[in-house]
């Protein structure tokens, strides 16, 4: 079973840094598409970046050179660098994963979630 936890959200002003982190208690490192989404008030939850087993990353045009996502397998802990962080940034931002090796787009095919940590740039 998998459970996520994450940590890390907070205030910041715009042209600071953040780093979000996601613990998990299951084995999701080695088999697993990692994701992180951010929904913001009014808007639809929408896809941040995502890393697959491969270490394969992508990113949403709008985090893309600002942002990077990273995983420890060892430690079970997937991360999200922001960096340059402007107020558009701010969103609740969740981690999930996917059971395969590949990620997609499709937000409905991922398995896990976490909680949501809040993210304000102001």
């Amino acid at each position: 079973h998998v459970q996520l936890v994450e940590s890390g959200g907070g205030s910041v002003q715009a042209g600071e840094s953040l780093r979000l982190s996601c613990g998990d208690s299951g084995d999701t490192g080695s088999s697993y598409c990692m994701g992180w989404f951010r929904q913001a008030p009014g808007k639809g939850r929408e896809r941040v970046a995502t890393i697959n087993a491969y270490r394969t990353t992508s990113y949403a045009d709008s985090v893309k050179d600002r942002f990077t996502i990273s995983k420890d397998n060892a430690k079970n802990t997937l991360y999200l660098l922001m960096n340059s962080l402007k107020p558009d940034d701010t969103a609740m931002y969740y981690c999930a994963a996917r059971r395969s090796n590949y990620c997609s787009i499709n937000q409905e095919t991922f398995n896990y979630w976490c909680q949501g940590t809040q993210v304000t740039v102001s």
